[in-house]
């Protein structure tokens, strides 16, 4: 497995503020890319593997590649819905992501889900607090994280978001921009018995798909100039 970004032919020289789309599973990355062949142009996908450590590496040596400074980050996969009446195929979209490190507060948040409900219509959209997790969550443990207040939970968003955004300003003066979209595959009344039983989350798969140009036109409506 590869933890390096594709890059397509130019990236850098059509797009100076790139954005790097991060998911961790293979499944993910080819919902990602099945989205077609448009789809990526200007922008980097990364596979980081498995679980917050893993994200971590992968998404460090990522940003530290030439070009990639000024880049926005966007987490995206599939999640755990920690409130009763979600349902597979039902997106998150973060407010901000939490773990022991600490919280990230993410960018763009409205403008984000608006274009992530015309990119899926009929699918419920929630925003709010996206927790970590080192480990598949079951159970009681998911009562106890949504007694914080956590909606969502997975093993890699907080953990990308606070590695893209632990160096402080970007230069040229502000902070990296930042964002997670997860689709569920596994809620209080849907839950999962393996992780493997993903892959027979087809519904989750198709919304992944159909919602990646949502991620570009939150990107694109960051490098708009500010009035």
């Amino acid at each position: 497995m590869s933890a390096e970004p594709e890059r397509t032919k130019g990236d850098r020289a059509q797009n100076p503020d790139p954005l790097l789309v991060a998911c961790a599973l293979r499944i993910e990355q080819a919902a990602l890319r099945s989205a077609g062949p448009g789809a990526v142009r200007g922008h980097s996908l990364l596979r980081t593997g498995m679980g917050p450590r893993a994200a971590e590496r992968a998404v460090a040596r990522a940003l530290d590649r030439p070009g990639m400074d000024r880049a926005a980050v966007l987490a995206t996969g599939f999640c755990a819905g920690l409130v009763p009446g979600m349902h597979p195929g039902d997106l998150v979209v973060a407010e901000e992501t939490r773990d022991l490190q600490g919280a990230v507060t993410c960018t763009g948040t409205a403008l984000l889900a608006a274009a992530l409900a015309r990119a899926a219509p009929g699918r419920t959209v929630h925003t709010g607090a996206l927790t970590g997790s080192d480990h598949v969550v079951r159970g009681q443990e998911r009562a106890q994280l949504r007694a914080t207040g956590a909606i969502a939970v997975d093993m890699e968003s907080a953990a990308t978001l606070w590695t893209a955004t632990r160096g402080g300003p970007s230069p040229g003066g502000g902070r990296r921009p930042v964002a997670a979209v997860r689709v569920i595959v596994d809620a209080p009344e849907h839950e999962l018995v393996r992780i493997g039983t993903v892959r027979g989350g087809i519904s989750a798969f198709r919304v992944l798909r159909a919602v990646v140009p949502a991620f570009y036109e939150w990107h694109r409506s960051l490098l708009l100039p500010r009035r």
